[in-house]
């Protein structure tokens, strides 16, 4: 890569504006998280029937009497951690550095979309665009496989996720030690999202193997699947709580992030 457009990309990435909101935006996931939590505890024990996802929190937050402020906040914070991670991935020289950085600004911006979408009364439930992008990949020329890959790379997502949490490796990307029970937050957090990417890859797998789009599903069908497994709305609950100390970690990771 051009040597001049690393830099440029490194002096974005320093700008004051830029690294401020990408505190906010980690704050704004830490929100994100604590309402996904929330959402998925009344759905163990009272089968409501909100949405356990990014996009059904966003839709809960719409609907508190502060009406879309926080989602306007949110916006602007996953917009500018999206722009921050796409500098990131143009400025550093590893190449699995970059495309880790480069993913993670991607999703961050679908983010910022997706509540720009839920502001504007146009968004639709997580689980409905799960399927519609998965109908339309096996429309495709090799779609069950493309379908099964992306299967396995959220596995392999979900694996990382549960390897980070479990060595704590996630202290990597602060500056210093945020204290005990914040890394046990982080540690509980990081392997209860990854058991739930672990079950969202696994749908979609089972998705490309019996060629039918609705068995995929984001994270709402994969904490559905769990409430239907034995003992289900005690591992729900769990996972849930995990969820919720993944939210919490991520206001720590505001403060103490590298930025």
């Amino acid at each position: 890569m051009n040597k001049g457009v690393r830099s440029a990309a490194s002096s974005a990435g320093d700008n004051p504006v830029l690294e401020s909101g990408a505190r906010l935006g980690y704050a704004a996931s830490g929100v994100l998280h604590l309402t996904i939590a929330w959402v998925a505890v009344q759905l163990a024990w009272f089968h409501t029937s909100g949405g356990a996802d990014q996009s059904g929190a966003l839709h809960t937050l719409a609907s508190t009497g502060l009406g879309a402020f926080p989602l306007w906040i949110a916006v602007v914070g996953f917009a500018l951690l999206g722009l921050w991670q796409l500098a990131e991935a143009v400025a550093r020289r590893d190449a699995g550095t970059r495309a880790m950085a480069a993913a993670k600004g991607v999703v961050y911006l679908a983010l910022a979309w997706s509540a720009v979408a839920v502001v504007s009364g146009s968004g639709s439930s997580g689980s409905k665009q799960t399927v519609d992008v998965t109908a339309t990949l096996m429309g495709k020329p090799f779609g069950r496989v493309l379908v099964g890959a992306v299967g396995l790379a959220v596995i392999g997502v979900g694996g990382y996720h549960l390897v980070k949490g479990a060595t704590a490796k996630f202290l990597n990307d602060l500056r210093e030690n945020p204290g005990t029970w914040l890394v046990r937050a982080g540690r509980f957090g990081y392997v209860a999202k990854g058991i739930a990417l672990a079950v969202v890859g696994a749908l979609f797998v089972v998705a490309a193997a019996t060629r039918n789009p609705a068995k995929s599903q984001g994270l709402d069908g994969a904490l559905r699947t769990l409430l239907h497994a034995p003992f289900g709305p005690v591992l729900l609950t769990i996972v849930a709580l995990g969820i919720a100390a993944y939210g919490i970690y991520s206001f720590a990771r505001a403060r103490y992030a590298r930025v």
